[in-house]
């Protein structure tokens, strides 16, 4: 038993007097005082590991609980955040890898020069540029940028790539794009990359690469004669031109090493349309013949041309009143909406032969009746075109009715079943980063058939 000893242990001084500091001592002394000490401190670690368990055991499962937060959701504060987004990018970079291209291209490699903006990306302030149907010139040049087929080093190069935006200034008055600077801005690029640089100079431009995405292609006017009349751009005659233009006759405009492509029609809108829509089965599609677009009732415009040769004219002063044809002369933004649902889609020339309804009508899967004489089409390799289009001479427009009629009741169903084919699709659509098959991969591919124009092969073949 423990008796109280009135031992005084301490006595200190306090602002308010002094105080005695007392304790309890065991009978038998000392010993088990240090004993009791020894399981006073044994029991305080117990517990303190005991609760120290706790907490944490209960943060792990509170943790495992809590949702999932996606990476793409989540703010990056932090340095090891950013390099755990990183990280997560670069794993799903490894998943989807992209082509390997220039070894399909016989190890084709371009260099794109990297221009003053004035040239290119200043022209992308006005969206249209970026989404109309001349802007192949910003879609091969975005696609290219990130392709493996581009080199950094100008030495090893087998083309030159040159971007300049010539499509991209839209009249204030019609609001279609005027090409009269075409031709001074393109001399400008071609004066600052001969003064930098030796490339265009050794090769007087042969291996250098333009992009003429209008009308008359590398002659830079939309209106054929004053086309004709002005050729092409003198300093351009020994480059490689890639232009919507082109005929199976000999024409000024296409007198220069050339490439047909497709005109620009957005992936992102026919997968909206598809997605969006409930494509009919192709029994089912409720418009026989199909047009939207400018048809003059008087063709001939002030400036005493006739637009598209009066074709569109005799089209909608034939069959305006027929049932069977579903013909609009004004704007509708979801004019694809109505290509989904018809069987025939004319395509027309305008004031040049090509059109952007060839290549809307085969990606919504409606055939297209080409209506230009003489018409060059683009990607014969890839794109079977007599298997999945229509060709009708300019001069038997008033016998479209019994012309349709008779395919319609023979072999529509084998031509539709040709066009649905995806990889059609694919090679007339542009997208920002290559696919294989697409547009510019076509490109790419036409290009790789030219290396004999390559400055840096003929030398390495001499070597």
């Amino acid at each position: 038993m423990a008796e109280f000893i009135g031992r005084t242990t301490n006595i200190k001084n306090c602002r308010k007097g002094f105080y005695v500091k007392m304790r309890f001592v065991h009978r038998n002394g000392r010993n088990h005082e240090k004993n009791s000490n020894f399981f006073k401190r044994y029991f305080k670690w117990l517990v303190w590991i005991t609760l120290s368990l706790y907490f944490f055991t209960s943060y792990m499962i509170t943790s495992t609980n809590k949702p999932t937060t996606s990476l793409s959701k989540t703010t990056i504060t932090s340095k090891s955040s950013r390099a755990l987004y990183e990280t997560n990018s670069a794993a799903t970079f490894l998943q989807h890898p992209k082509p390997e291209i220039s070894k399909e291209m016989n190890g084709l490699k371009i260099y794109i020069y990297d221009l003053p903006s004035k040239y290119n990306t200043d022209w992308l302030s006005n969206k249209r540029c970026s989404n109309h149907l001349f802007a192949s010139e910003v879609a091969i040049h975005r696609a290219l940028m990130g392709s493996d087929v581009r080199t950094l080093n100008p030495n090893e190069a087998d083309f030159f790539f040159v971007p300049v935006y010539v499509s991209c200034n839209f009249s204030t008055v019609n609001g279609f794009p005027a090409l009269g600077h075409a031709r001074p801005l393109l001399a400008s690029a071609i004066q600052l990359i001969s003064n930098e640089m030796p490339f265009w100079n050794r090769s007087q431009g042969s291996d250098h690469v333009f992009v003429a995405s209008h009308d008359f292609g590398a002659c830079f006017h939309a209106m054929e004669d004053v086309a004709i009349a002005d050729g092409v751009p003198k300093f351009l005659k020994k480059s490689i031109i890639l232009q919507t233009f082109g005929v199976k006759f000999r024409h000024p405009c296409q007198q220069v090493e050339n490439v047909v492509i497709p005109p620009f029609i957005s992936p992102e809108s026919v997968r909206s349309t598809l997605q969006t829509m409930v494509v009919p089965e192709k029994s089912k599609r409720d418009i026989m013949v199909f047009f939207r677009g400018k048809m003059e009732v008087h063709p001939k415009n002030v400036s005493g041309r006739f637009y598209s040769k009066k074709v569109r004219t005799q089209i909608w002063q034939k069959f305006n009143r027929n049932r069977k044809f579903y013909l609009k002369r004004h704007r509708y933004r979801g004019y694809q909406s109505e290509i989904v649902r018809s069987k025939f889609c004319l395509c027309p020339l305008g004031w040049a032969p090509w059109s952007p309804r060839l290549v809307e009508s085969i990606a919504l899967g409606c055939v297209p009746v080409i209506i230009a004489d003489g018409i060059r089409l683009p990607f014969q390799g890839a794109v079977n075109w007599p298997k999945i289009s229509l060709t009708v001479a300019e001069k038997d427009v008033r016998h479209l009715g019994k012309i349709l009629q008779r395919v319609a009741d023979t072999n529509l169903s084998a031509i539709q079943r040709n066009l649905w084919d995806p990889s059609i699709r694919k090679a007339l659509l542009f997208n920002n980063e290559i696919q294989q098959g697409d547009a510019t991969w076509q490109i790419l591919y036409s290009l790789s058939k030219k290396l004999h124009m390559s400055y840096n092969r003929l030398r390495l073949s001499g070597q």
